[in-house]
């Protein structure tokens, strides 16, 4: 039942007053006389590593991996954890290649890199890019999947949620990156302590139903009996899932391209980084990466036991819609429902840490590019740091309405996860392209970045369309093996461009980016952390192969 006890309002009313409390006390503390801002979009050289990392966890955690990756996990079982596992090794490599160039070339947007290397045109149509996707599809989902979970657990209407989730990311936002940075590493603990609590519930509920006791170990054990066929990571073309998944793409094809996209050339997360020095921000990626290992195990694993139930006759009811479609995303409202006084308020706080947290990171990096990368450059050039500031915070609060306003109409989407992932795809192969390009490809023109640009949506467009309009005479390629073959295409394209008309030696030199190798030196305790990291990632793919 979608009930609270007095118990669990107490616990999440004390959620609330400790991340307002020490969000005023972080900004009022760390607040200078006139806040510039680079000081209030990066929060310059005030971010510890702890805090990195964890700001790095929060702003990628949201209702789309509570709900949404639960919601895959009993859809498609544990291979979705790819998605999670996978991007501890991509941490390791943006913190190695990727960074240290931003660093090195005092990047603080990533429109501002793409101007700096190739020009404004470039820089402009994926700042615009970047804004669109931010807003309509991120927040967007954000929003509507954490007032789905709310709605589903608590008596507030789904409408109040998203008013209630909208106004609390927006005071969070406010105090700007410092606050956001700091209030995180609260956030983290909280989400995980309540993520693990529901873990608990799903793998003990699931135990007692056949017998064994409140037994955690005897729940993972019914999984791998009742399930093994959710227990796999790569997934072979006779899997009805593996359009979704494509076999070893989770490793070296579109799922790294996805990856890569996302941590090394994505605002919102590279964001946290770019105030800091590079041994600091290289501590808190290897931390993010290790945080990252434990996601599927609070994500996922709910998922996976609720399938189990529900193929033994629990939860009929609860996992369909008004109309009797089965709903996989129904999976973690309904655990969370299950709680006990009080921890359900935990669980309701944990949600409510990755949603608010998540949303409040995004809705900084659309002020942060708006604001540096759009106002400043075509409707102010001479804004003050106090207007830079003041046009962002104005720009947080336009952004959250207008997702609030969007966010009902994903109502339709029954794997909200999958829906994320691949539309964002139709961007991240050329994104990344022009990233790689621009910095390790001096030959790299400005036309070339342009034509990568302009050709991302289409050409990824073309690849799904294709067998729709050939009647099946060309593939209907996976989503992930798509994004392989359009990052090619794009890469072979520029690479063409660039050759075939060289830029002036003039031109070149304009926009050209720092890259030596003594970037790339790592320290001995970032070789043994990432060796660790790889260790077990080689052992959890050789167990659930």
């Amino acid at each position: 039942m979608n009930t609270l006890q007095l118990a669990d309002y107490i616990v999440f009313i004390i959620y609330f007053i400790i991340v307002t409390a020490y969000g005023m006390y972080i900004y009022r503390s760390k607040k200078n006389a006139s806040t510039s801002s680079q000081e209030y979009f990066l929060a310059e050289g005030s971010l510890t590593w702890w805090a990195i990392g964890a700001s790095l966890i929060a702003s990628n955690i949201s209702a789309e991996h509570f709900i949404g990756m639960s919601g895959s996990g009993f859809a498609l079982g544990l291979a979705i954890a790819s998605y999670e596992w996978m991007s501890a090794a991509t941490l390791i490599l943006v913190a190695v290649f990727i960074i240290p160039v931003y660093l090195k070339n005092k990047i603080f947007t990533m429109p501002q890199f793409l101007a700096k290397r190739y020009n404004d045109t470039v820089s402009t149509i994926m700042a615009i890019i970047w804004l669109l996707i931010y807003v309509f599809v991120n927040l967007t989902s954000i929003i509507y999947l954490g007032a789905l979970a709310i709605s589903s657990i608590a008596p507030i209407s789904f409408e109040a949620c998203i008013i209630g989730l909208s106004f609390f990311s927006i005071i969070v936002t406010l105090g700007g990156m410092k606050v956001i940075g700091y209030t995180d590493m609260f956030q983290v603990i909280v989400l995980i302590l309540g993520g693990l609590v529901t873990t608990y519930l799903s793998l003990t509920l699931l135990s007692e139903q056949f017998g064994f006791g409140k037994d955690i170990i005897k729940g993972l054990s019914i999984i791998g009996k009742e399930a093994p066929d959710h227990l796999h990571m790569i997934f072979d073309k006779s899997n009805p899932h593996y359009a979704e998944l494509p076999g070893m793409s989770v490793i070296i094809g579109g799922m790294l391209i996805n990856n890569l996209a996302y941590w090394g050339c994505n605002q919102y997360i590279v964001q946290r980084t770019l105030g800091a020095d590079l041994k600091t921000a290289r501590k808190g990626i290897l931390f993010a990466a290790f945080l990252k290992l434990m996601v599927p195990i609070i994500a996922v694993l709910p998922g996976i036991a609720m399938y189990v139930m529900h193929q033994n006759g629990m939860f009929q009811q609860e996992m369909v819609d008004a109309v009797g479609t089965l709903k996989p995303d129904h999976a973690y409202p309904t655990l969370m429902n299950l709680l006990p006084a009080g921890l359900k308020g935990v669980a309701l706080a944990a949600l409510t840490a990755a949603i608010v947290a998540s949303l409040a990171g995004k809705a900084n990096s659309i002020s942060t590019i708006f604001s540096l990368d759009i106002y400043k450059k075509y409707f102010n050039r001479n804004a003050s740091e106090r207007k830079l500031v003041i046009t962002g915070r104005l720009c947080v609060v336009v952004c959250m309405v207008i997702a609030a306003l969007v966010a009902p109409a994903l109502k339709s989407l029954d794997q909200a996860y999958q829906f994320i992932q691949e539309y964002v795809g139709f961007f991240s192969p050329g994104v990344l392209a022009i990233f790689l390009l621009g910095m390790f490809w001096k030959k790299t023109t400005a036309q070339a970045g342009l034509a990568g640009a302009l050709l991302t949506v289409p050409i990824a467009a073309v690849l799904k369309l294709l067998p729709m309009w050939t009647d099946g005479a060309f593939p209907d390629y996976p989503f992930l093996d798509r994004m392989t073959i359009a990052f090619f295409i794009i890469v072979a394209l520029m690479m063409t461009i660039s050759l075939l008309k060289p830029e002036p030696i003039k031109q070149h030199e304009e926009h050209k980016i720092e890259v030596d190798t003594a970037l790339f030196k790592v320290s001995s305790e970032f070789v043994i952390g990432s060796f660790l990291i790889c260790g077990i990632l080689i052992a959890l793919y050789t167990v659930f192969w």
